[in-house]
């Protein structure tokens, strides 16, 4: 193609990438916007997941379902806007497995309370399962499959059955699991 008789090149297109990462709780998940008062200002000190992300698809990192800074477990970050819009549209479908630690254990009406998934809002998560996974001394791990949930709304769900609850992690998204090998604070890319 030529415009006023010179060849226009077209740009080469850009590659993107997405990231399968173990967030540690606590832990940044991109760093904070500019301007984004003084709680901004206090973890920009602190490094991000995407710090360690490659540069060569570029800067901007996009999260996939991002589970709430105190929590963590797997996180999915792309550089690929249209597939994090696919991605974020598909999220509420896809099943999600996730460890919960509480202060003591559950009762079997608590449980009861979770399989049911209402929320004060009035909404209902679609809660599979919750089994015991163990623990000791006063803290024990639970073992929550839900399909579209988020780590905020099922730390709610879990505290109206009057349970304190310690630490959420995700440890499935979909078909993606965590695996031993990638430790926390690690980021695995991903094949297409």
């Amino acid at each position: 193609v030529k415009l006023d008789g010179k060849l226009v090149h077209q740009a080469p297109s850009r590659r993107s990438a997405t990231w399968l990462c173990h967030r540690s709780p606590g832990e940044n998940l991109l760093p904070p916007r500019e301007g984004g008062g003084e709680g901004a200002q206090a973890q920009a000190g602190r490094g991000s997941v995407s710090d360690r992300l490659s540069r060569r698809v570029g800067r901007r990192h996009i999260s996939i379902s991002p589970m709430p800074r105190i929590d963590g477990g797997i996180e999915l970050l792309t550089s690929d806007g249209e597939l994090a819009a696919k991605l974020q549209r598909a999220v509420r479908g896809l099943p999600m497995e996730f460890s919960l630690r509480v202060r003591g254990e559950l009762s079997p009406e608590q449980i009861e309370g979770i399989l049911a998934g209402e929320l004060d809002s009035g909404e209902k998560m679609n809660i599979e399962s919750c089994e015991a996974g163990g623990g000791e001394a006063s803290n024990r791990w639970y073992s929550v499959l839900a399909t579209g949930a988020n780590g905020r709304d099922l730390r709610a769900l879990v505290e109206r059955q009057g349970a304190q609850v310690s630490r959420v992690l995700r440890v499935a998204l979909g078909g993606l699991k965590m695996e031993r090998t990638l430790g926390r604070g690690h980021v695995r890319q991903l094949t297409e």
